[in-house]
């Protein structure tokens, strides 16, 4: 049941708060991928996860990590999107870690599309009273790069080794 809990409420609700903060203003705040990372380890506790298996999901999230931040370094994504890639490698593991990076790499790229063809029309005067709109549609603006790691993790979470650990019980 707390099992459950974590994979049907905390881990999305996390992963729902980070996409819908970067889409309103370009940032993750820390206190997600804090929320994530304790939530994390209880479930790790609670599903009385291996020393073998948390130490694979240790080396996804560092793995995560470092690409996340090769990228940041690279000025391709942000800070708190280079977190939230390694939070969320962390919980899916070395198992699932690459159907999740290549899943978010596809959403990023569909996103990037989506918002350069979105920026390419003009913006109704009803919509314009809305900055976090008017961000998303400023053709320099960023791409929030959040949504498409989210929508990744939605995607392959059904079939992960820790969805099936966390309904075991």
């Amino acid at each position: 049941m707390i099992a459950e809990f974590f994979l049907i409420l905390l881990l999305p609700a996390a992963l729902i708060a980070a996409a819908g903060w970067d889409i309103a203003t370009y940032t993750i705040p820390n206190l997600i991928q804090l929320v994530l990372l304790g939530g994390f380890l209880v479930f790790a506790l609670v599903v009385g996860m291996t020393f073998t298996a948390f130490g694979g999901h240790l080396l996804a999230g560092i793995l995560g990590l470092l690409f996340g931040f090769t990228l940041f370094a690279l000025g391709y994504v942000g800070g708190g999107d280079a977190k939230l890639f390694a939070c969320v490698a962390l919980w899916l593991g070395l198992s699932d870690f690459a159907s999740f990076a290549l899943i978010a790499a596809l959403f990023g790229g569909a996103l990037t599309l989506g918002l350069l063809f979105f920026r390419t029309l003009p913006l109704p005067a009803f919509l314009t009273a809305h900055g976090w709109l008017m961000r998303l549609h400023d053709e320099k603006g960023d791409i929030p790069y959040g949504v498409a790691l989210a929508s990744g993790a939605f995607a392959v979470l059904p079939y992960t080794d820790i969805f099936r650990a966390g309904f075991a019980g």
